[in-house]
């Protein structure tokens, strides 16, 4: 692990904090705590960190209100703490564009595994080579996090960004939704795709009729593929 990173515990239970903060320092990381919401959000302005984990049941601001700020600003690995082994909370958290979600108790070295394989994504994504695919009346640019449809930037949060380039970078194949699972979150997930068919009618909404020459395609029983009628990219 590189030196330089930085990793902000955003958690209120002490004991957990300080195992936590042990950890990751030994894995080389530059740690900083913050103990409710309010102050976690303060502390990740001034702190710029690398990673943020981030408990969800925090005082003065939840943990959903500080994803919410964090991404509003900042596309950094976000994982998610909770004692709350809920299917919708998963689901939610994931949405929100958090990039993983561990149930306490959990095995430290489960999330030691599973913060690499989320930094190893990050920085494969914000590497030096060009991440933008361009197709009739849509640019998917990874290096700015912008989707552009018709010339116009459309929001979109990192997590359905994601899921579009992947699609559109391999035209016409078809995904299952555990390989998009696998793929675009990047880590065993916990049993239910339904956050794949939100995500994929999120962004049908958004590029609903913007062109005769790609879609968004379901292959029932199977998954999704990105569709291209002519079979070429324009970029």
């Amino acid at each position: 692990m590189d030196l330089a990173k930085k990793a902000l515990i955003i958690e209120d239970d002490s004991n957990i904090a300080e195992l936590l903060r042990l950890y990751l320092e030994k894995d080389g990381f530059t740690v900083a705590v913050a103990d409710n919401g309010a102050a976690g959000v303060t502390e990740f302005e001034k702190f710029e960190p690398d990673l943020v984990l981030l408990d969800i049941m925090l005082p003065v601001l939840d943990g959903w209100g500080v994803c919410r700020e964090i991404r509003a600003v900042s596309s950094v690995p976000v994982i998610m703490l909770t004692a709350k082994d809920d299917t919708l909370d998963k689901i939610t958290g994931l949405e929100m564009g958090a990039d993983d979600y561990l149930v306490k108790p959990f095995e430290v070295g489960e999330l030691m595994a599973r913060i690499h394989a989320v930094m190893r994504r990050y920085d494969a994504a914000s590497g030096s080579v060009s991440k933008r695919l361009a197709y009739d009346n849509l640019t998917i640019d990874m290096d700015s996090f912008e989707l552009l449809v018709r010339g116009k930037r459309v929001d979109a949060p990192p997590k359905e960004m994601e899921l579009l380039f992947h699609l559109a970078s391999s035209p016409n194949r078809v995904y299952t939704r555990n390989q998009l699972l696998d793929e675009v979150w990047g880590f065993d997930y916990f049993g239910d795709s339904r956050t794949v068919d939100v995500h994929i009618k999120r962004l049908r909404e958004k590029l609903e009729n913007v062109s005769e020459k790609w879609s968004l395609k379901t292959v029932w029983g199977v998954g999704y593929k990105f569709e291209l009628s002519d079979g070429t990219n324009e970029t």
